[in-house]
């Protein structure tokens, strides 16, 4: 998006705010916020410019032409944003996920229903390579969103690193969130704990293999986009499609004791999620 004025920046920051938001929550991908919010493209190609050739680009032609080409102005309003949200929200997501489980996942069930309409728009002609490529992802994020927990709580810094590379990964890949690969690998509230605790080892570890899975992974999606971006969508509308189990609000668990009342509550916040997000498309479309 080009930023023009303030209300651009305004704008940017709070998309920025619901990526971090979806982050925090176990099973819900700030890849796929990004992708609703009309950014994900974007994020992707500024992501990929990362690399030590910059510094060149500093040396030859000064910062503002490092700052132009970086995107930084778009990179650093939505890093923000992501980052209050993801440091404020991760205790909030964790309690209202104990308390109100069932209206929680009722909500981002609309919102990956939403996602599946908007990204089947986006594929513009379909092929046996797509539609395979559909399929198997559908099978791979079921998959992945249904590996048993690890509770593992003796963890060292090098698998906080390698637990950081996967999960920046994943993050950035609508349909797999990176908290729930966080939850699977057993680090998630360790690195919650680190949070509040502001244990710097871990987080700086964790954050430098975050930035090299970023680094590394947006060059592969970047790849895609450009010469192949039906398959791109394709293997996309595959994850998203597959993290449906994982989010299922209806589960034997969530309705333990329900009333029929909130699950007609639970039915309109999963309407209300997909019917946002449906606005929200048109409105970027303008």
């Amino acid at each position: 998006m080009k930023i023009k004025n303030i209300v651009d920046y305004i704008k940017l920051f709070f998309k920025g705010v619901f990526m971090g938001i979806a982050d925090a929550i176990p099973g819900v991908s700030g890849g796929t916020i990004a992708l609703l919010l009309g950014i994900y493209e974007e994020l992707i190609l500024t992501i990929s410019r990362l690399n030590f050739s910059m510094i060149n680009e500093i040396k030859q032609n000064g910062f503002k032409s490092f700052w132009n080409k970086l995107n930084g102005n778009f990179l650093i309003t939505l890093l923000f944003g992501i980052g209050i949200s993801l440091i404020s929200f991760v205790k909030i997501s964790a309690s209202l996920l104990i308390d109100y489980p069932l209206f929680v996942w009722s909500f981002f069930l609309g919102l990956i229903l939403s996602t599946i309409y908007i990204i089947y728009k986006l594929i513009k002609s379909w092929n046996f390579i797509n539609i395979f490529s559909v399929l198997i992802m559908i099978i791979f994020s079921i998959i992945a969103t249904s590996i048993s927990v690890n509770t593992t709580e003796n963890i060292n810094l090098f698998y906080i690193l390698i637990c950081g590379i996967i999960a920046s990964s994943a993050m950035i890949l609508p349909g797999i969130s990176g908290s729930l690969i966080l939850v699977i690998l057993g680090v998630y509230k360790i690195l919650i704990h680190a949070l509040d605790n502001l244990e710097i080892k871990i987080i700086f570890t964790f954050l430098v293999g975050s930035i090299i899975g970023l680094l590394s992974f947006s060059r592969i999606l970047k790849w895609l986009f450009i010469g192949y971006k039906n398959l791109a969508y394709s293997i996309m509308l595959g994850l998203v499609i597959g993290s449906i189990t994982k989010i299922w609000p209806w589960k034997s668990e969530n309705i333990i004791e329900v009333t029929n009342i909130e699950i007609f509550l639970s039915v309109i916040l999963t309407i209300i999620g997909f019917s946002m997000i449906i606005i929200i498309e048109k409105y970027n479309k303008k």
